[in-house]
């Protein structure tokens, strides 16, 4: 059998899980004392942030830089071992329904499935091997003596992503013009425009307005639901979705209170 020459490639947060993978595993970090409350609260700021109004450029690479500030000389093991102990609790439940059977489509059509993530390798690829995707082409942070040192090597974003499909495909002989794209941001626009058939998943503003302009298709995923159902395990992980959401938004509220008596 020849190789195919077909791909689908997929952002992951907010196209595969309705979450961000980045900063999903707060909880878990907090309670293995890798981080401190102020700076698992900071994330949850942060990823309450992004799930409303998404983020900008400038936005991602401040986070990637604080991220990458806040990680330095963890070990990879332990990272590791949180994150696969906390995938069904955490991310699993977030996981698109409409995306898993999206992605089952490609597979049964022969197209070979590829993640291009803006997150570090070590947290997509659990969430790859859930889903049965063994291609990854993700953000990379420099290890040395099984520590992170808190340098970003490879970052994939915006136009980073493009080049990592073009590479991938001369490697494997992909006809882009014949692939497919799937994400939710306007920054991931150019991957978009690499392939045949760009979709846009759950568009944010900007991502929506260009879709429509240029005639893409535009899906909406609404129900996460667990790859391997377990008892309250889908109870579990919104529960501690809607507890994180409402501290961030409580501490908003606090902020813009201060914020208001300061000015007046």
């Amino acid at each position: 059998m020849s190789p195919t020459t077909t791909a689908a490639f997929f952002d992951l947060d907010k196209t595969i899980i309705a979450t961000s993978s980045a900063f999903a595993f707060g909880r878990g970090f907090l309670e293995s004392g890798l981080i401190t409350r102020q700076e698992a609260l900071e994330l949850y700021l942060t990823k309450a942030s992004y799930m409303f109004v998404g983020q900008s450029s400038n936005k991602m690479d401040a986070t990637r830089d604080r991220l990458a500030e806040m990680v330095e000389g963890w070990d990879i093991e332990e990272i590791s071992q949180i994150v696969s102990d906390t995938m069904g609790s955490v991310v699993t439940p977030a996981i698109y329904s409409e995306a898993r059977e999206l992605i089952d489509h490609h597979r049964d059509m022969g197209h070979d499935l590829v993640i291009v993530s803006a997150s570090a390798r070590i947290l997509v690829e659990p969430i790859a091997h859930e889903l049965g995707i063994d291609t990854i082409v993700a953000t990379e942070a420099e290890v040395v003596d099984g520590k992170l040192t808190g340098t970003i090597t490879r970052y994939l974003k915006g136009q980073a992503k493009a080049d990592a499909m073009r590479e991938l495909a001369e490697e494997r002989g992909y006809n882009l013009s014949d692939c497919y794209a799937y994400s939710d941001s306007a920054t991931d626009i150019p991957m978009l425009e690499v392939v045949g058939h760009p979709v846009a998943v759950n568009p944010e503003r900007g991502l929506r307005k260009h879709a429509a302009e240029q005639g893409w298709e535009i899906l909406s995923f609404k129900q996460p639901e667990p790859l391997v159902p377990s008892p309250g395990a889908r109870e579990i992980g919104i529960g501690a979705g809607i507890a994180a959401g409402v501290t961030a938004l409580a501490a908003v509220g606090v902020w813009l209170a201060q914020r208001g008596r300061d000015a007046s």
